[in-house]
């Protein structure tokens, strides 16, 4: 079993989860959302991550997204994967928006890592697209 680990700076990570749990349905339970919260030393919050993650059975992977690449969160979640031998087996993507956490929690347990990082990157980058004064979606960059 895969599970998604959203993490970031402040409540984005628990807004996106909440966001995500009115599309879900069960799908939810394999969800853990992790933010750093303001004035939290980095040692704090390793410790919260690594207390989160013991429980879950040895054998899964992980889905992680995060909000900004070489951000503390994503660094901190990192190092914990890496105690916990995890990281090799884990897909670790910066710059999360909803449309990838929604990929992800619905195709991480039937896609393998590579079919699933090539969809997280590409519903990730279709989903930002630019629009005109009408709110009518642009064609291509020329229209920019």
């Amino acid at each position: 079993m895969k599970y998604l680990l959203l993490i970031s700076h402040g409540d984005f990570s628990n807004g996106l989860k909440q966001t995500l749990s009115m599309f879900a349905g069960d799908a939810i339970n394999t969800v853990i959302s992790i933010g750093l919260k303001p004035d939290e030393a980095i040692d704090t919050l390793d410790k919260r991550i690594d207390t989160t993650m013991k429980p879950i059975p040895e054998n899964s992977q992980f889905v992680i997204l995060a909000d900004i690449i070489g951000g503390s969160p994503l660094t901190t979640v990192c190092n914990v994967l890496n105690r916990q031998k995890k990281f090799n087996d884990s897909i670790i993507i910066g710059g999360m928006n909803f449309p990838m956490a929604l990929t992800a929690m619905m195709f991480k347990d039937s896609l393998d890592n590579i079919e699933l990082k090539s969809k997280l990157l590409s519903e990730a980058t279709k989903a930002i697209r630019p629009l005109d004064m009408n709110g009518i979606l642009k064609s291509s960059d020329e229209d920019i």
